[in-house]
């Protein structure tokens, strides 16, 4: 089988289970791992690369590199390796394999998750960590093999950041719903659950605040928070303030297969996403798809990419963001109502069976990866 990089500068973060799920699916490439520092353990079996090693001048190394894009370092990590193709999620990682794609000769495919296209050039010159993504962007744009999408939302903004429409794509990663048996309804518990990093483009805020209009009615229910984040300290402070105290629980970042379990025990999934100040906003939101495979209903707000994962009054419910009001009703008809999450539960199941199956996505992927090898010949 011909190798494909897989490239992202932090390897395999406990939030993104996704990019290895993808990549441990290819049937006719092999994967191989590449990146600057690992956040975990590689996937048994797998390669993997990254420029971090423990000593003291690793961050040197890594600093200098961040600054100058220069592939070298990449280049000494793949010595004696000779892949097809370089698959980049995000474009910040995008910008930085197409040096490393030029010298190597080979063709580089970026997938564009969320932030990378919609956050502004303002917030991304503010990172050091981010800041060649839009010096550079337009180079990716002329010279990038292919640009896939995560939802036809992200799509419409990448065009709009003037990349090739004949070379962007939409393509759904999918989920793997045959690993994930439908939940009986008897594993149910009065469980509200947000899955989430604590930063304001979730607007876990304004879930907290629907809840407390829903305590009194809901004695028994409790919200359970997965997710860890630089808003953890002050979402905790508002549940305190709002009266709310052990009802809320906040579990901190927990394994994929430990997420996968509050889930098969939530009564929905909630993920009220906002657009913040600096343009963030939800590209579709992996969970919700997960959540759908499982047969838990969603209530989630009507922006970004995610009316593509959730089906109003089918699937689950979408509201206006920052609409605690909404919110709080939509919340308040499903906890009500069990027939209506039984139902909406088997319909988001067969939603995600027919258009997000990962074993049919990932045969996409690697019919666009034939398509760009063919077109470098």
């Amino acid at each position: 089988m011909r190798e494909i990089i897989i490239f992202r500068h932090n390897l395999f973060r406990i939030s993104e289970p996704f990019i290895v799920q993808q990549a441990q699916n290819l049937r006719r490439y092999k994967p191989l791992y590449l990146g600057r520092m690992r956040y975990g353990e590689s996937p048994k079996g797998a390669v993997s690369q990254a420029l971090f090693d423990g000593g003291p001048r690793a961050y040197l190394r890594i600093g200098r590199q961040m600054l100058s894009r220069n592939p070298e370092p990449y280049q000494n990590l793949l010595r004696g390796r000779h892949p097809a193709i370089i698959h980049a999620h995000f474009g910040i990682e995008g910008v930085y394999a197409l040096p490393l794609a030029k010298r190597l000769h080979i063709p580089l495919v970026t997938t564009f998750h969320g932030f990378d296209a919609t956050l502004s050039t303002a917030a991304l010159l503010s990172s050091p960590a981010w800041m060649n993504y839009p010096l550079y962007r337009r180079n990716l744009a002329q010279e990038g093999a292919l640009f896939l999408c995560a939802s036809s939302f992200i799509r419409d903004r990448i065009l709009a950041l003037g990349f090739p429409e004949a070379r962007t794509r939409t393509h759904y990663i999918g989920v793997d719903w045959r690993a994930i048996t439908p939940r009986d309804p008897s594993e149910e518990t009065r469980t509200i659950l947000h899955v989430a990093r604590l930063a304001d483009v979730k607007g876990t805020k304004y879930l907290i605040r629907a809840f407390a209009a829903l305590a009194l009615r809901y004695a028994d229910v409790q919200l359970v928070i997965i997710g860890d984040g630089p808003r953890k300290r002050t979402l905790q402070k508002l549940a305190r303030s709002l009266g709310l105290g052990p009802r809320v629980r906040f579990l901190g970042a927990q394994a994929h297969g430990e997420v996968l379990a509050h889930m098969r025990r939530a009564a929905m999934l909630v993920l009220p996403s906002v657009r913040t100040t600096t343009g963030r906003v939800e590209g579709l939101g992996m969970v919700l798809l997960e959540a759908a495979a499982t047969g838990v209903p969603v209530v989630a707000s009507r922006i970004g990419g995610i009316p593509e994962g959730v089906l109003d009054d089918r699937t689950g419910f979408l509201v206006p963001e920052r609409d605690v009001e909404a919110l709080a009703r939509r919340i308040d008809d499903l906890l009500s109502d069990p027939a209506m999450r039984l139902r909406m539960g088997r319909q988001a199941r067969a939603l995600v069976e027919q258009r997000f199956d990962i074993r049919t996505q990932t045969e996409v992927l690697e019919n666009f990866y034939d398509e760009v090898l063919s077109g470098a010949e």
